[in-house]
């Protein structure tokens, strides 16, 4: 199924804007001006919206509830234009993968992820794609809350900086419907510098 919808997850709101949990959001924002899209609110979708003609035909959603409501945004987006579950692509922060690292999968669980968790329990299913952005964990006996809404290092922005950047080239394939091109080209291992 193509892709028909694409969301950056994240927070509202100038104290969120540059923390690891908007990562997604950092993501968007960037196809947004490759792409020379211009958003808009739309209260009924509780979010900025931007509509695509190419290099795909379809909505980029910035959600602006808060990450633990984000499903409530996208759902609704998503039944008004009758968009597949399978037909949606989702940019997220993910603690499990080092900064520097992106990822591109098909379903599976939220991982803790209270974004992916609500978009699960509102869309009826987890089969959506998403583009996994790695922030590092804070290991295991800090506290996780805490870290995903702090700002990262100097170092760590500029691996969250590269690792979107390689996520985003494989836009392309993703919006041809080659996802397993766009896999292997992502999921390949850095060259040494």
């Amino acid at each position: 199924m193509p892709i028909r919808l694409i969301v950056g997850l994240g927070n509202p709101g100038a104290a969120y804007q540059d923390t690891r949990h908007n990562a997604g959001v950092w993501g968007i924002e960037v196809l947004a001006r490759q792409w020379r899209l211009d958003w808009h609110r739309e209260s009924r979708f509780q979010g900025r919206v931007a509509k695509a003609e190419h290099p795909f035909s379809g909505w980029l959603l910035c959600p602006e509830t808060f990450m633990n409501s984000s499903g409530r945004s996208v759902a609704a987006l998503a039944h008004f234009y009758r968009i597949e579950v399978a037909e949606i692509l989702v940019l997220h922060d993910e603690l499990d993968l080092p900064p520097g690292v992106a990822r591109l999968k098909q379903g599976g669980g939220s991982g803790g992820h209270n974004g992916l968790k609500d978009l699960i329990a509102q869309l009826g299913g987890p089969e959506f794609w998403r583009l996994r952005i790695g922030i590092g964990h804070p290991g295991p006996h800090q506290p996780v809350a805490s870290y995903v809404l702090h700002r990262p290092s100097k170092e760590e922005q500029a691996a969250i900086d590269l690792a979107l950047e390689r996520g985003l080239s494989v836009f392309p394939l993703v919006m041809t419907g080659q996802f397993s091109h766009a896999m292997n080209e992502l999921h390949k291992p850095l060259s040494p510098p």
